[in-house]
């Protein structure tokens, strides 16, 4: 008697753990191939070469094109300056003229009181002095106005020319790109090795893959698809037996099948290689306390079955019923009980016998 961890029967494929794809980031064609399939390649190394002779001469037009704008920002600065120097200076120009105004109306006003002047003329001079008040309050407020345009203008100019600055950084990532490298250090599991091929933007060109970590590929009946995604999951390579947890379960069933990814405890075991087939058992219940056989290969599912169980110096074929399995063991419901010694091993060769002699 003991547990058993209920577990469904899945196949698997070993696939590298990590795999990026490298696309090409330009309409180009390839020019020269560095690299081939399965070699080993490091941070920067060139994988190939595609041709950026157009991609080039555009980011030259561009750079040309950032240098105008540049000058012609400075050409607004500057120009901006002038114009509020000349408004500046034409102030100063209308403030000396007020006071002399000023000074002309105290005067006419101090004449009149000796009775030396005429109150027309007094009128006559306060008016011309009260009319270029009002004309320097209306130019102090042109010069503002005129100080808030030429800002909001260079601003806009200087915000553009930003804009430019980063698409040009853009184009400038986008043609880095375009040189072909690795960017990490990994096996070249693919590469386009068709020299003069066009390829078009977002195209594959070549992957890499961390062949030092594995995970593993399954397929399982859609009937288990609700069930297995976190459980426990047991990998057998040969005699080995990997550890791992479901995951990345695709709830899409294709042919009654769904996919999904089991993630290994130990990722990097010596016979874990890529495209090696295995099976896969998923833990989806637990059996407290249930009596149970070895799993061999006369099981098939839950049933009835004719095992050979040892009587004395014999072998007596006797009926029994089996439950659940695990990649271990499988539930007896019935027909044995706790010490019994029964056959797994394969005997299809004695399937008319009722009964066998042991030597």
């Amino acid at each position: 008697k003991g547990v058993i961890e209920v577990s469904v029967s899945a196949s698997g494929k070993v696939v590298p753990a990590f795999e990026e794809i490298i696309n090409s980031p330009i309409n180009s064609r390839i020019v020269e191939i560095y690299k081939k399939g399965g070699d080993s390649v490091d941070v920067g190394t060139p994988i190939l070469k595609l041709d950026l002779l157009s991609a080039e001469t555009d980011y030259k037009k561009q750079l040309d094109e950032e240098q105008m704008k540049r000058l012609q920002l400075d050409q607004l600065r500057i120009q901006n300056r002038n114009k509020l120097s000349e408004m500046e200076m034409q102030l100063k120009v209308s403030r000396m003229e007020l006071n002399r105004k000023e000074v002309e109306l105290r005067n006419e006003r101090y004449l009149d009181s000796l009775g030396a002047g005429t109150t027309d003329k007094v009128r006559q001079v306060e008016l011309d002095y009260n009319v270029s008040v009002l004309k320097l309050k209306e130019d102090e407020q042109k010069y503002e106005n005129e100080k808030s345009l030429t800002d909001a203008d260079y601003k806009v100019k200087e915000l553009d020319l930003n804009i430019f600055r980063k698409s040009l950084a853009e184009t400038k990532r986008t043609l880095e790109d375009a040189q072909i490298r690795s960017p990490r250090k990994a096996i070249l599991t693919y590469v386009n090795n068709e020299v003069g091929a066009q390829v078009s933007q977002g195209s594959r060109v070549a992957i890499v893959s961390d062949l030092s970590h594995f995970k593993i590929e399954g397929e399982i009946a859609d009937t288990y698809g609700d069930r297995i995604a976190g459980s426990k999951a047991v990998v057998k390579i040969g005699n080995d037996k990997l550890d791992g947890v479901v995951s990345d379960v695709t709830p899409l069933s294709k042919n009654g099948v769904i996919s999904f990814t089991v993630q290994l405890e130990e990722d990097n075991h010596r016979r874990l290689r890529s495209g090696l087939k295995t099976d896969v058992y998923v833990m989806n219940a637990i059996k407290d306390d249930v009596l149970r056989i070895s799993n061999a290969s006369f099981y098939v599912g839950k049933g009835e079955y004719e095992l050979f169980v040892v009587n004395g110096d014999q072998l007596i074929k006797r009926k029994v019923q089996l439950g659940d399995s695990n990649f271990e063991y499988v539930e007896v419901v019935g027909g044995l009980e706790p010490g019994d010694e029964v056959v797994v091993s394969d005997m299809t060769s004695f399937k008319e016998k009722n009964k066998l002699k042991l030597k």
